[in-house]
């Protein structure tokens, strides 16, 4: 694990984006796993410019995203659908034929599930999975107490969880109650992680999934048994840490 820290989210958002970019020139045909919230933001946008100014070039890349809400049709405006065609999808050179989102909308969600983990499968594994973490140590939506080695399924969202994300919907009421997720197991099988936090109000959720012990009550943590991890944080959300860190992705070639 690489833990990296920048002054600053803009610093951050730029130095995820040359990792991904630096995926990508040397495997074209990149499988690349997304995540959304705020966090990933100015990553994308980074990404955009990158595509424009400098020819990054995403037609042959294949994405799966982390998760998605169950009920909310791909068009809703708060579909995490919707929320990567605005940031990014539409921006760049995707093939929509190698754009995979959980479909929130899926008749069987289990069998949904099913497929996903073989269309991943299929692919050829995730190369590099883009994550974010939860104030309570959650990945995707796999809130603390998710098996470790869990695959995609149906989530019950915690009512922290359902807060957290109220913000974004009228009422409490219209917070969808579950989600398609990722498992751990499945995000665990990528061949290089990429976690980003920012903002003081990360730092707890990142001091115990980088320097606490490894359990289910903060999921984040499992990170620490991947053998190609990037972790990339500004200064808030690494205030609490006690360790050295690393301040550039160069200084470290996994094998």
């Amino acid at each position: 694990m690489l833990v990296i820290v920048k002054d600053s989210y803009d610093e951050m958002s730029r130095e995820a984006a040359r990792i991904i970019a630096d995926r990508l020139r040397k495997k074209p045909d990149l499988v690349l796993g997304l995540a959304t919230g705020s966090t990933p933001l100015g990553m994308y946008k980074e990404l955009i410019r990158m595509h424009r100014e400098e020819g990054l070039d995403f037609s042959k890349v294949t994405t799966f995203n982390l998760d998605e809400y169950v009920g909310l049709p791909p068009d809703h405006d708060q579909s995490y659908y919707y929320f990567m065609k605005e940031n990014l999808f539409d921006h760049i050179n995707l093939d929509p034929r190698f754009v995979h989102v959980p479909q929130g909308m899926a008749k069987d969600v289990d069998a949904f599930c099913g497929w996903y983990e073989e269309r991943i499968r299929r692919a050829g594994g995730i190369d590099i999975q883009v994550l974010g973490i939860g104030a309570n140590g959650h990945i995707a939506f796999n809130e603390p107490g998710s098996s470790l080695g869990s695959r995609t399924r149906i989530k019950t969202l915690t009512g922290t969880t359902r807060q957290d994300n109220a913000r974004f919907f009228a009422s409490m009421e219209e917070v969808p109650k579950f989600a398609i997720t990722m498992g751990v197991g499945t995000i665990m099988d990528a061949k290089e992680l990429l976690l980003l936090a920012n903002k003081q109000s990360k730092a707890n959720a990142v001091r115990t999934a980088v320097e606490g012990p490894v359990t289910a009550s903060c999921p984040a943590s499992i990170i620490q048994m991947h053998r190609s991890a990037f972790v990339v944080l500004d200064k808030g959300a690494a205030s609490e840490l006690t360790g050295l860190y690393n301040d550039t992705w160069e200084s470290k070639i996994f094998p």
